[in-house]
């Protein structure tokens, strides 16, 4: 493997963060200024592994570790931690939710992972079975999360009956709605227990929207270069017509 020398992009950074020297821009950003550019390269990453495009994910790779060197300089600055530190702290994590590996235990796998991870939580003082999943996730994603880990206590559905019994309560709450405020907490209410449907299934609920969110934009899209410049003067019943020939094409 060849060497890689991350002190040239700590360096890069330390430059660019330099009060007297440094980028404007770069030198009055904080963690919660940055938060949201981490957030969106991580998804972008995911994006060109999706597109199967590996160039796009060398650089799209290469932005998220500028992420990670943004946050720890802003840390070291303020006397917190350095880049050292998160390397070798989850260096030692991975290592230690690995025994079966780097400490020759019998006992592996992904059920061991688990039951180290939980011991970890433990140790750090949480007592809830739900404590450690982010509220930074996506919403989707944390549902999903929230409800695997309330499964594990015994709190599931034993089918996907009970999931899709739910979704029908939620949607009859939903019109029964009559503010704002309470159709939006009903709505709400519905879409989780969509994911707990999916769940049951096996489905990833993130991913599944995912590919709808890309199968409208293709659809439409298409919809566009068949109509050309009339596409926004036809009605509805024009569009319709569009839609279903997008779709019966197989876009």
């Amino acid at each position: 493997m060849r060497q890689v020398n991350i002190d040239r992009l700590v360096s890069i950074m330390a430059r660019l963060r330099d009060p007297k020297t440094g980028c404007e821009w770069d030198t009055v950003q904080t963690f919660e200024t940055i938060a949201p550019y981490t957030i969106e390269e991580a998804y972008e990453v995911a994006d060109a592994i999706e597109r199967g495009d590996m160039a796009e994910l060398k650089d799209e790779l290469g932005d998220l570790l500028l992420q990670v060197v943004f946050h720890s300089r802003i840390a070291e600055e303020a006397g917190h931690f350095a880049l050292p530190d998160v390397i070798d702290n989850i260096s030692d994590k991975m290592e230690r939710r690995h025994p079966h590996i780097f400490l020759g235990k019998a006992e592996g796998g992904h059920h061991l992972w688990e039951q180290i991870k939980a011991e970890e939580r433990g140790a750090k003082g949480h007592e809830s079975a739900l404590d450690g999943v982010a509220l930074g996730l996506p919403a989707l994603l944390r549902a999903e999360k929230l409800q695997k880990r309330a499964a594990r206590t015994g709190f599931d559905w034993p089918d996907p009956s009970g999931a899709r019994a739910k979704i029908d309560e939620e949607l009859a709450e939903v019109e029964a709605a009559e503010t704002i405020d309470e159709r939006e907490e009903e709505i709400g209410d519905l879409l989780f227990a969509m994911v707990n449907w999916a769940r049951k299934h096996g489905v990833d609920p993130e991913a599944a929207l995912r590919g709808a969110n890309a199968k409208f934009e293709r659809r439409f899209k298409a919809m566009e270069d068949e109509a050309g410049d009339a596409f926004a003067g036809l009605d509805l019943e024009g569009k319709e017509a569009l839609w279903q020939s997008a779709k019966a094409s197989g876009v």
